[in-house]
């Protein structure tokens, strides 16, 4: 069944909204916003649907209402920032959060902002009960399934950074988030599912105390395999690419370069990448863990 389409109220407190929206898409995105834009449509972008809320004396309130194509979209673009105060916490990861006058949410294939330009109590108040109205009547659905790879703890001794953790689809959105090189060498586009996330050491001393993770699953193993050797050639150019495949028809390797020890196995469809290890043992320990 398809969600019910958010039904904003006219009046919250102060503040009244138009009758009707400021529709955004792909083809304007630009006019509305300028760099940003590509980030938005780095996921796949359907509309915004734009609110201008006014009121006499006090500053409006914006409401952008992203309209995405499936649930992960949504939750891609909350990923891309975990910054902010959970408004409510008895979810895995939070749907909802707020700081400064801007409210963030993702409530199935809606990722919302609501923001306040200049942030009061009675302000404050209106952004939250606008954020009631969008999330009203709709279901609460789990984040990427990719999501359960990563466990809050390997080891005993590196923890998950859930702060840092982003769902993605296009290697822009990547390198927004760890920066691998200026072109595409991991064949990203619209079609793939991929999760990077941080896990941080506080216990061992040295000078590698954190690890850079990636997950991305192709649209199919042909596509996968040619992924693989693509970034292998482009950024291990040191290194010769071996394609044997192990008895259970994974790809890997470990490689050490400047900045630790990286690591990758293929596995059917899917590429598991891991960075800035210490040392080659726990490279290899955390990509099994993952793959």
């Amino acid at each position: 069944m398809t969600e019910p389409k958010p039904i904003l109220p006219k009046i919250v407190g102060l503040w009244t909204r138009p009758d009707s929206p400021k529709v955004v898409t792909a083809k304007n995105i630009f006019d509305y916003m300028n760099g940003a834009g590509e980030l938005y449509l780095g996921y796949r972008f359907g509309h915004c649907d734009v609110y201008e809320y006014k009121a006499e004396s006090q500053k409006e309130i914006l409401v952008e209402l992203y309209f995405m194509k499936t649930s992960d979209d949504a939750f891609g673009l909350l990923s891309l920032d975990w910054g902010g105060e959970a408004v409510e916490d008895e979810f895995d990861w939070p749907k909802v959060l707020y700081g400064e006058g801007l409210l963030r949410l993702w409530s199935g294939n809606i990722y919302a902002r609501v923001m306040a330009t200049q942030e009061t109590a009675e302000s404050k108040e209106a952004v939250l009960s606008i954020g009631r109205a969008i999330v009203k009547g709709r279901k609460n659905l789990p984040g990427p399934k990719l999501m359960k790879r990563f466990k809050d703890t390997l080891f005993s001794d590196w923890d998950l950074r859930r702060d840092r953790v982003s769902f993605f689809r296009t290697h822009l959105v990547l390198n927004s988030l760890y920066y691998l090189s200026h072109q595409n060498i991991l064949d990203l586009d619209l079609a793939c599912e991929a999760v990077t996330a941080l896990y941080e050491n506080k216990e061992s001393p040295g000078e590698k105390t954190r690890i850079q993770v990636f997950l991305v699953k192709y649209p199919d193993p042909t596509r996968a395999e040619e992924a693989l050797t693509h970034f292998h050639e482009a950024y291990l150019t040191e290194h010769p690419f071996s394609a044997k495949k192990g008895s259970s028809g994974e790809i890997g390797a470990m490689f050490s370069i400047e900045d630790g020890w990286m690591a990758y196995m293929l596995q059917d469809k899917s590429i598991a990448f891991v960075f800035e290890c210490p040392d080659r043992e726990t490279a290899r320990a955390i990509i099994k863990q993952i793959k």
